[in-house]
């Protein structure tokens, strides 16, 4: 069962088009990635799916539901949550304040503090610096802070745009080992990452954007197989 549905949808930036009529689907369970050069569309389709850049045409389903002209807060409300590329924690506040306000939805306090202590297992450098505040915290710190904040929610979609940007390559591998786990605790994910080999490899499904078109689509593994995708992006 699609659990976002995304059909011929085109969005403008004033007369430039970024995204030409695009479909596809996230199928509830699986982990689904976006890839594409720089300037593909990527974070354009993120931004729309989540009511933060209006389509001209075509619509966004979600959970069966029509959000296409929904705010954002009424879609977060529904159980989708981004985690934005460049992380944008609140620099000022602590890791505490911070995650506390990825719950604000959530009224049962019983249930924010249970989800507290999950993002601390989870995220035991999050635990030792929860007093710490979150400008001071390393990118990779930053990072593990945005996406404990969105589960926090508990979404049903978590989207995560370029969550590997600037990591070493060994906190690289933690945060996709953390992806897999979210997925694996039943959260539905869609990825748009520019690592197309970290990405590919844990994904069920992934789509191929370029210059605002799907030009692919396949499993991870066909499209890691694909000789086109390694020549434009697997180095090969």
């Amino acid at each position: 069962m699609a659990l976002l549905e995304i059909k011929d949808l085109e969005v403008y930036y004033g007369v430039i088009c970024a995204l030409k009529g695009i479909s596809f689907e996230v199928n509830e369970g699986e982990i689904v990635t976006l890839i594409g050069a720089n300037g593909a569309g990527k974070t354009t389709t993120m931004h729309s799916v989540v009511g933060l850049l209006p389509p001209k045409n075509g619509s966004v389903f979600f959970d069966g539901v029509d959000i296409t002209k929904q705010p954002c807060h009424k879609i977060v409300r529904m159980g989708m949550t981004q985690v934005p590329e460049g992380r944008h924690v609140f620099q000022e506040l602590t890791v505490y304040e911070n995650l506390i306000l990825g719950g604000y939805l959530v009224k049962d306090q019983k249930q924010i503090k249970d989800d507290l202590e999950k993002i601390y297992t989870r995220f035991p450098r999050l635990a030792e610096r929860k007093y710490q505040i979150a400008g001071t915290l390393s990118g990779g710190e930053q990072q593990m802070l945005a996406m404990g904040r969105a589960m926090m929610s508990r979404p049903k979609l978590l989207m995560l745009d370029e969550p590997s940007m600037g990591l070493s390559p060994l906190l690289v591998d933690e945060v996709f080992e953390i992806i897999k786990e979210f997925n694996n605790d039943g959260t539905t994910i869609l990825l748009v990452e520019q690592n197309a080999g970290k990405s590919l490899a844990i994904s069920d499904r992934a789509y191929v954007l370029e210059n605002g078109l799907i030009s692919l689509s396949g499993t991870g593994k066909e499209l890691m197989a694909s000789d086109e995708v390694k020549k434009a992006y697997l180095g090969g």
